[in-house]
């Protein structure tokens, strides 16, 4: 009986612990004010903050030429594209948004079945990012989770897409519905970012720097510059934004899934190009131009030279493939 008595002391204790852990993490969200960035990325571009209906989204613009929107993946933020933006700046007016929960933009509250970090509530985002700077209709480029974000913008808000590039992605509801060893070994985090909160970001914050280290190996300093990992630490030691990360991903394995299952008879109109990493997990696991052609009615692409982070890894190959689609 005191064995017993002990256990029950234990498993309340422990259920406390989580309480209080959970409720630590909300108010040091809450109390801790994220340091703005003193990483000169971006020199010849301006930052600004924009409102939109549910965030307030951080944006880094300029260049010159018709409108083309950039969205990074995780655990980054706009400056993943600061080795291609110089060049791109050249040709076009560059719109670079961290996405809602990363960076530094906003984080709102999770949402009723995690429906404020949907793909349908960024992509809102970034339509009304574009209108603030007077752009009705523009290309985007979406790596990783921001190809997620524009898959679901092409979806919802198809007259205001020209053309749609995505990076080392197949489409989520292809993914969940494909799920092998394989898979679940590559993309561990996909399953780990879903548990229910305080358990992952409690993990995450208690070793950030061995988490983001593990996310970008033997890239660093290479590949990921230590300018580059100096702004991605930064945004991810806020709690905040660890808890809205893994709301990305909450969403994605929920509410996404809603929302994709009911379009699975729409196609994207606009043309769509796909890059995809050849040392990758997409190009080992699938065919991606067939998983895209399920999806899109106009589709090209291919492999490059690379790993999971081409815009760093590969710049010249992302821009020339970029070039050739965007001007065609």
């Amino acid at each position: 009986m005191a064995e017993t008595a002990g256990s029950d002391r234990r498993t309340a204790l422990g259920k406390m612990g989580a309480i209080l852990t959970g409720a630590t993490a909300l108010n040091i969200c809450k109390a801790q004010a994220q340091q703005p960035s003193s990483v000169p990325l971006f020199d010849d571009f301006k930052t600004e903050k924009v409102e939109t209906t549910g965030a307030t989204i951080n944006v880094v613009s300029g260049g010159q030429g018709p409108p083309l929107l950039l969205l990074h993946g995780h655990p980054q933020s706009h400056a993943e594209w600061h080795k291609v933006a110089p060049a791109l700046g050249r040709e076009f007016t560059l719109v670079m948004a961290d996405l809602r929960g990363y960076g530094d933009s906003s984080k709102p509250p999770d949402g009723a079945n995690h429906a404020n970090y949907s793909k349908r509530a960024m992509a809102l985002d970034q339509v009304e990012v574009m209108k603030h700077f007077g752009f009705e209709r523009f290309a985007v480029v979406g790596h990783d989770r921001g190809g997620r974000v524009a898959q679901r913008m092409a979806l919802d808000h198809p007259d205001r897409l020209t053309k749609l590039a995505v990076i080392d992605i197949v489409p989520t509801y292809k993914l969940f519905h494909s799920v092998t060893k394989e898979f679940a070994t590559a993309y561990y985090h996909w399953f780990f970012l879903i548990q229910p909160a305080p358990f992952p970001e409690t993990l995450i914050g208690n070793s950030i720097d061995y988490f983001m280290q593990r996310s970008f190996g033997a890239l660093m300093p290479r590949a990921v510059t230590p300018e580059a990992y100096a702004e991605y630490l930064r945004c991810f030691k806020n709690p905040a934004t660890i808890h809205a990360a893994c709301e990305d991903y909450r969403a994605a394995a929920t509410i996404d899934l809603e929302h994709d299952q009911a379009d699975l008879d729409r196609k994207i109109a606009c043309p769509l190009l796909a890059l995809w990493a050849e040392r990758g997990a997409m190009h080992r696991m699938f065919d991606v131009l067939a998983a895209w052609r399920e999806r899109a009615a106009d589709v090209r692409g291919k492999a490059l030279p690379g790993g999971h982070f081409l815009p760093e890894e590969v710049p010249d190959q992302v821009l020339a493939e970029l070039r050739a689609f965007l001007r065609a």
